[in-house]
Formats: C-alpha cells, sequence, structure tokens
C-alpha cells in the first residue's frame, strides 16, 4: 500500500461546464447519539469539519429550551441539570421505536425526560409546559440547526445532504431519519452507512497496488459495529486513469453495546454511592439524576487515561454536596458482563463475509469509544496487537467519508475515483396467497427470500407470477431487527391485473404472467418498483413454429425470480418513478403496435406484430406496523418548526434593539457628564441642546427601567429614532468642521491645477498656429475653462472667510458637500480637455507636376512593348481602370 498526498488525489473543483445549479454545495451529517459531525463541500471552502459559533469541531446531539429559549449543542447540555425536563438527547434511540418496546424503557433510565405514546404507536416527548413533540421533529431542529451554521459557511442555500446510520438500521428507522431531513428543509442526497462512510475516508489518501481486507471497527455511542472491506485500485476504463473500488463484504454488529451503556454502568457507581452515603435514593430527583449522567460522562473520558478519579458534585440533591473516588478497576468490574460482546461483531462480520483474521490486513478503530482501554484490550486480544490501526480520525472520519461520497454523487464536483458497493445486513422476503385451486379451498402462503443478508443494495429482483386476478404482497424482515420491532415492512396490493390479462389475451398472448420489480435502493430501502402484465404475442407462420420448437421458452415457475439492473435510483420513491415510466414507455410501444395491426386488418396477415407486450398495473403500498409521518404530518411539523423560528427571530430582534437602545443611553449619558468639558461634543452643542436631550435621556431611562421587558422592538426604534434626531444636529457639525480642511484643500489643488493647465495649453496653442499645426483645444474652450475656474475661486473665497467667523457651536454656513460637488464641476471640465487625443494633420493636395513625377517613379517610365504607348498629358501610358499594364497574352 503507498501513501498519496491529499490535493493529489482530491480535487474539489465544481464542473465549469455544468449550468448554475441551485445549491453548489453537499452537507454532510454524521448523526450520532452523542455528538453531530458536519462536513461542507463547496468550491472555494476548505474540505473539513464544519465548526460550529464556538468553533468547536462536534455539536452535542442534544435539543433544550430554557424559559422560551430553545439552545442547540453544549449550551443547550449543560442545562440538564437545570432544566431536565427540557433537555432531550440520545434521540438516536428512538428513531420509530414502537412505545412498547425495551429500548424506549432504557431510555426513561438513562434520560430525564418524559415519554409518551404518539398516534403512529411511536414515541413523543414532552416539555415541562406539556408541549408534545415527535422524534422527528426533535432531530429535525438539530439538523436545521447544522443547516444554519452551513449556510452561514457556504454563504448560499445548502439543500442537499449526506447522512450517515448504522448499518443494523431498519427501513423504520431510515423513513424516520429522511422524515426529519424534510422537515429540517434538507433533501436527502443519500444514507450512506457509517462503516463504509470511514472506507471511504481511509481511501481517500492511499491507492492499493494488490487487494487488501480491511475491518472498521466502529465503536459508537449507541452500538458496536464492525465492517469488512476490500480495497482495489485498478485502471477504470470508462472514467479513465486509476481508479479504487470499496466493495464491503460483512457487517457484525450489537446494538446493546456502546458508550451509552457504559456511561449508565459509571452513573449507576455514582448513585449507589450516594444512596450508601445519604441514606435517600438520589433516583428519585431528576435533577441529581442529571447531574450524575453528565458527571459520569466526564469520569469515563478520563479514566479512558488514568487509573482513578474524583468524582464531585456540589449540590447533588437535597443540598448535599457529592464527592467520591472511582477507579478504572471499579468501572471495569462493573463491566465486566459486556466484555465478550465487544470483540463479537469482528468475528460475525468475518463469518458473513467467508473470511478469517489471516485474510484481514489491519483492523481501523473509529469512534468515540473506540478510546476506551477496556475495549481495545478486548479488540486487541481478539485480532493480535499488530493489526491494529490508529490511522483514521475516530470523531471526523465518518463524516469526511460521507462528504466525499456526497461529493461523488452530486455530480457537481470532480473528485479521487472512488466507487462503494455496499450491502444490506437484514434476510427481507416476500410473501402472498396462492392462487386458489378451487373455491372453497384453503389459501396457500408462499414466501420466498428475496434479499438475503449480504445483498448489494442497488439491486433490483423481478418476481413472476401466474395470476389472472388483484393480489397482494407482502415484505418482511425474516427476523426482528431489533427487540420489540415488528417484522412487516410493507403490504403492496398490485390492481388492474384481471384487465390487463383479458387485454393480452385478447391480443393472442398465451399464457400471460405478471411481473413485479422489487428494488433494495442504494440508501437501503426496499420497495416494489414497477409491476407489469407481460406476454409474448408467438409468430404462428411455419417459420416462427420451428423458431418456437428449438429456441423457444416459457416461464412455468410461479414464483420464478430473475436476475435484474443493478443501477437503482437512491431512494424508494425515485425507483418507484422510473419503474413507472420505464414500463409505461414499453407498454405504450407494444399498444400503439397492437392497435395499428387492428386498424389495417386487411394488411394483418402480412404485418401482425410478434413480440413482447407489456401493460403496467397498480402499485398501491401500505406500512402496516410503524407507519412513515404522512404528507400532511410532515407539513404541520415544518410549519411549528418554521413558526419557532419566526418567533426566535423576532424575539433575537427585540433583544438586538433592546441592548442597542440601552448601550446608546449610556453612551449619551457619558457625553453629558458635567466633568466631560473638553470633548467635541460639548464643544459643538448648544446649552440649550443638552438640555433637551438631557431631559428625553431621562425620560428614556425611566421609560426603559418600567416598560423595558414588555416593549415591542419597534418602540425601542422610535425612541432611539426621537433621541438621535436631538443629537444629529451636533453630530453634523463635529463632522463638518473635521471634513473641512480636506474639502478645502481638495477645492483649491483643483484651482491651481486648472490655473497651470491653462497656462501651458494657451502657450500651446499660440505655438501651434505659429507652426500651422492642428492644437488640441480651441481658444474658446480654453476661455469656457477660465470662466469656471473664476466662477469656482470666487465662490470659494467668498464663503471661506464667511465659514472663519462660525463658532463650534454653530451651524457651517458652508457644507463640505456642496464644496466637493462644485469642486467636482471643476475637475469634470478640466478632464474633458485634458483628456482630448492631438488630432492628426491634414496632409496638402499635390501639384501636377510633382504628381507626374512621382508616378514616373513608381513605374519606372514607359517601357518599349514594342508599340509607341498612348500618350497622356506627361506622356505616361495610360491604363484602363480594372486592367494591369503587366498582363499580356501567354505565347
Amino acid at each position: 500500500m503507498r501513501l498519496l498526498t491529499l490535493w493529489s488525489l482530491l480535487s474539489l473543483s465544481a464542473l465549469s461546464w455544468l449550468p448554475h445549479l441551485a445549491s453548489a454545495s453537499v452537507l454532510a451529517i454524521d448523526y450520532g447519539n452523542d455528538f453531530i459531525k458536519a462536513s461542507l463541500m463547496k468550491p472555494g471552502l476548505p474540505f473539513d469539519v464544519l465548526l460550529n459559533k464556538d468553533s468547536k469541531r462536534k455539536i452535542s446531539s442534544v435539543v433544550a429550551w430554557k424559559k422560551g429559549d430553545r439552545l442547540f449543542g453544549q449550551d443547550a447540555f449543560n442545562l440538564a441539570s437545570r432544566f431536565p425536563s427540557d433537555t432531550f438527547g440520545s434521540l438516536k434511540l428512538l428513531e420509530a421505536a414502537p412505545f412498547d418496546s425495551p429500548i424506549v424503557s432504557y431510555y426513561t433510565q438513562i434520560s430525564t425526560a418524559e415519554v409518551r405514546e404518539s398516534a403512529r404507536k411511536t414515541v413523543n416527548l414532552v416539555q415541562s409546559d406539556g408541549t408534545e413533540w415527535s422524534v422527528e421533529e426533535l432531530i429535525a431542529m438539530e439538523l436545521a440547526y447544522i443547516k444554519h451554521l452551513a449556510e452561514l459557511a457556504a454563504n448560499e442555500k445548502v439543500t442537499d445532504v449526506v447522512v450517515t446510520v448504522p448499518p443494523y438500521f431498519s427501513q423504520f428507522e431510515r423513513d424516520a431519519l429522511v422524515d426529519a431531513i424534510e422537515i429540517s428543509g434538507l433533501k436527502t442526497l443519500a444514507l450512506v452507512n457509517d462503516g463504509t462512510a470511514v472506507a471511504v475516508n481511509y481511501a481517500m489518501t492511499r491507492t492499493f497496488l494488490t487487494p487488501e481486507y480491511h475491518i472498521i471497527y466502529d465503536a459508537g455511542a449507541s452500538g458496536i459495529r464492525a465492517t469488512v472491506a476490500s480495497f482495489t485500485t485498478a485502471p477504470d476504463t470508462k472514467a479513465g486513469g486509476q481508479g479504487t473500488h470499496i466493495a464491503v463484504a460483512g457487517v457484525g454488529y450489537d446494538r446493546t453495546v456502546g458508550g451509552i451503556e457504559l456511561d449508565r454502568r459509571v452513573r449507576d457507581i455514582l448513585v449507589d454511592t450516594f444512596n450508601t452515603k445519604s441514606g435517600r435514593n438520589v433516583r428519585e430527583d431528576k435533577r441529581g439524576m442529571a447531574k450524575l449522567w453528565k458527571e459520569a460522562q466526564r469520569i469515563k473520558a478520563i479514566l479512558s487515561a488514568n487509573t482513578e478519579v474524583f468524582a464531585s458534585v456540589e449540590s447533588l440533591a437535597w443540598d448535599i454536596d457529592f464527592r467520591t473516588k472511582i477507579t478504572r478497576a471499579q468501572f471495569e468490574d462493573a463491566s465486566q458482563d459486556l466484555k465478550p460482546l465487544f470483540a463479537k461483531p469482528i468475528e460475525d462480520a468475518l463469518k458473513n463475509a467467508g473470511l478469517t483474521l489471516n485474510n484481514i490486513t489491519s483492523v481501523i478503530l473509529t469512534g468515540g469509544s473506540s478510546r476506551t482501554p477496556m475495549i481495545q484490550a478486548a479488540v486487541k486480544a481478539a485480532v493480535g496487537e499488530d493489526k491494529i490501526a490508529l490511522n483514521v480520525n475516530a470523531d471526523e472520519s465518518a463524516v469526511l467519508g460521507a462528504a466525499l461520497h456526497g461529493a461523488s454523487l452530486s455530480r457537481q464536483f470532480k473528485t479521487k475515483n472512488i466507487k462503494v458497493s455496499d450491502i444490506g445486513v437484514h434476510d427481507i422476503e416476500v410473501s402472498y396467497y396462492a392462487a386458489p385451486t378451487a373455491s372453497n379451498s384453503r389459501p396457500r402462503t408462499i414466501t420466498t427470500v428475496i434479499f438475503p443478508s449480504g445483498s448489494r443494495v442497488g439491486t433490483k429482483k423481478v418476481l413472476t407470477f401466474k395470476r389472472k386476478e388483484d393480489f397482494s404482497l407482502y415484505i418482511d424482515y425474516k427476523h426482528p431487527v431489533a427487540p420489540g420491532f415488528p417484522t412487516r415492512l410493507l403490504e403492496v396490493d398490485l390492481g388492474n391485473v384481471t384487465q390487463a390479462i383479458a387485454n393480452l389475451t385478447e391480443q393472442g398472448v398465451v399464457d400471460p404472467v405478471v411481473k413485479a420489480t422489487l428494488t433494495l435502493s442504494e440508501s437501503g430501502f426496499v420497495s416494489v418498483s414497477n409491476a407489469i402484465a407481460y406476454g409474448e404475442i408467438k409468430d404462428d407462420s411455419i417459420t416462427g413454429k420451428l423458431k418456437g420448437f428449438f429456441g423457444g421458452s416459457s416461464s412455468s415457475d410461479e414464483t420464478k425470480t430473475e436476475s435484474a439492473d443493478n443501477v437503482p435510483p437512491r431512494d424508494s420513491e425515485t425507483a418507484s418513478a422510473d419503474g413507472s415510466s420505464s414500463s409505461s414507455s414499453d407498454s405504450d410501444t407494444a399498444s400503439s403496435a397492437s392497435e395499428s395491426s387492428s386498424a389495417t386488418p386487411q394488411k394483418e396477415e402480412k404485418k401482425k406484430y410478434v413480440g413482447p407486450v407489456e401493460i403496467p398495473l397498480t402499485i398501491k403500498s401500505y406500512f402496516p406496523t410503524i407507519t412513515p409521518m404522512s404528507v400532511e404530518e410532515k407539513q404541520k411539523a415544518r410549519s411549528r418548526l418554521r413558526a419557532i423560528d419566526a418567533e426566535e427571530t423576532a424575539k433575537n430582534r427585540r433583544e438586538e434593539a433592546r441592548n442597542s437602545f440601552e448601550s446608546y443611553l449610556y453612551r449619551l449619558r457619558d457625553l453629558l457628564d458635567e466633568n466631560n468639558t473638553e470633548t467635541p461634543f460639548k464643544k459643538c452643542s448648544k446649552p440649550t441642546e443638552r438640555e433637551a436631550i438631557a431631559e428625553k435621556l431621562d425620560e428614556s431611562f425611566a421609560w426603559l427601567h418600567d416598560r423595558g421587558d414588555y416593549a415591542e422592538t419597534s418602540q425601542f426604534l422610535d425612541k432611539r429614532i426621537a433621541l438621535e434626531t436631538l443629537e444629529k444636529p451636533i453630530i453634523h457639525r463635529y463632522q463638518e468642521i473635521e471634513a473641512f480642511p480636506q474639502a478645502l484643500n481638495n477645492s483649491q489643488m483643483w484651482n491651481w491645477s486648472t490655473r497651470l493647465f491653462l497656462t501651458e495649453a494657451r502657450q500651446n496653442l499660440t505655438a501651434e498656429a505659429a507652426a500651422d499645426l492642428p492644437s488640441k483645444w480651441t481658444k474658446e474652450e480654453l476661455d469656457a475653462l477660465e470662466k469656471t475656474l473664476r466662477e469656482h475661486e470666487s465662490w470659494l473665497n467668498e464663503w471661506v472667510e464667511k465659514q472663519k467667523s462660525v463658532k463650534s457651536w454653530e451651524d457651517p454656513v458652508i457644507e463640505t458637500a456642496e464644496m466637493k460637488a462644485r469642486a467636482k464641476v471643476l475637475e469634470n471640465h478640466l478632464q474633458r480637455l485634458w483628456k482630448r487625443k492631438v488630432p492628426k494633420a491634414v496632409k496638402k493636395p499635390k501639384t501636377s507636376a510633382t504628381s507626374s513625377t512621382e508616378a514616373a517613379k513608381e513605374t519606372g517610365g514607359a517601357e518599349d512593348w514594342g508599340e509607341e504607348p498612348v500618350g497622356g498629358e506627361d506622356g505616361q501610358q495610360q491604363v484602363p481602370f480594372g486592367e494591369d499594364p503587366y498582363e499580356h497574352d501567354e505565347l
């Protein structure tokens, strides 16, 4: 393996030939349970992690309210101990989670937030004032905050986003995340598995001379996953040059082990210690539990580098201060049952990939919890210390890889040629009722695993059915994806079957069938993207029968599965649209051919259509278990968020207006201070003006004290304008005094320049007239310029003398703006003459004698051509117009 420089491989210049699109930026978000990392891809910006307002590279995944003020990131996290019921974190655990699932019970153990069942049987979270928010809405708020930071950095609207997800995320959870993205005002470009994103980041600055297998071991807050990926660098015949191909071979994971569970173990140690010392149960105090959770996270981080640490929480509960020592040994003893689980995902990933450790080049550690010594020791014991690699940024590799992957999908950037081939990790099966053999027979269920675990994403498979009536398909996970989650994904009704089959039969199709296309998109969504009634019109001639006898075939199996294209759309909606349009165009062609043949029965036998015929069927999908948000629900949620944004914007503007008005009052008070006698404000103001301002100032201070908390933004602005109106004349005088010397100097400079120009111009005009040469100016033009100069000098001298007698607290008699305007008139007049070019000299007409002599010199005189020349006045040979005197016929 050979390392290359980043800039030699990565070029983020936008394609110059592409038209200007609505958004030239791509936002990548690594949405973690504890932290959010983001990266913005935009031409002209460095390829790096997006910083928040505090210049932090990662943002806490928390949203909180403080007396009506909504906060994000670390500000929100710090409020948990003061407002535990209004602080919401670890939302990733609750995405699409059924209310009665174990994960919701687990969430109530680690969080102080109140949960409530929603109308969709999922989870809503409740503020202290009773306001309910769905998980999707809260996540959308966090994503909208990241979007705001990205737009500030890009200085433009940002819409396209790539978001990382764990590979074990089910379609329910992916749907919930996409709904949150849509509510936030973003558009999902793709969902990418976080292990795959790290693999892309790893390949950014490397080339692989020989194929290599690496394990991406991601120990995050919500779980541990291991991804086996192969890396190959080979010539790319289509794109040209070298290309790197990343293929995911196997995935292993454990949703129950992660940083959150380790935090909970530390917090339980603190809880037990406090309860023993105080004799009271701190679990009954929400604020106390929130403080201990924050302290537990701090202790876990310190124990990663130290063997012991002191925990200290002031006024933990009931005004009791808490302090104790925790050792790494205590922490590891409390987590003893988790140690065998840390390396299990690696074993599962190798098993699913059909590989052994001997095939693995290195194990790349990533994720915040990978720094925990206990986890590192377990991984080293499982794979050997020589295979451990720490050559990627554990916190930022996923988001940087996702950003590069998103840039390659947007088609607006030139990036390193990296192709990714990912897999699904769950068995997905389809079932349906077989066609009844008798009217009273019991329906028989047929089940087929359509996308087994390890299937490549971005694939389509076609199922063929011999059905003559409408029927339904049921898409399920073969096994529950998580405890408490259902297995049923979709119910899909295929309609218009009876009419379509009858239509095909009338056209001469024998044994028509129904074909349904199932798509596993690049983002991991399963859908029925297309359904058609299909058949072939065969040739009844002797030639056609012979072809059918030797080469014909027909599908006889009702559940026959066909291979399909490997280039699906990125999500289920696009898949449905593409599939429908494709089948419609094909069926239209077939139908038009059929209609054409029926319209001309005399020629039907000669030109009868032979070949495949397709008729599109109707597809209706239902979500019988965990239902994604409907369009109306998302619109309502979006409106709620916009209302909050508008309210916060108005509130911020009001606070800005109040703070600005208050600071302005204090500034005026300092200017009016009797101790400040020599200030420009005092010198340029009259006593009566200062008294009026002081009176208005006292009135404004009293109003601010009495009604400032309830005043509107416009009232603050009106109050300030009233004071500024009184102050404006004083400011104007001071500004005029400051600007007068410069304006006077500018006017006098143009007077001097014009006078110097006139002197030289008149001298040149006299000399050129004597030499009979053309001149740039006429006497009249110079006289007009001199008139303008005299008028300006006269006006300037008069008013400058008047201005000298004006006191500093009096209004000026001459404005600097007028001085500049009059000087500009003189300047323009001067510049018009100065920039004029010297005219060309007029050539004098030549005399006849001179012309004859010159003509004779040019022609060399009349040559003897064997005959006397036709003479003109000077004896020169005359040549007719358009003829050459030297042309003659060739001999």
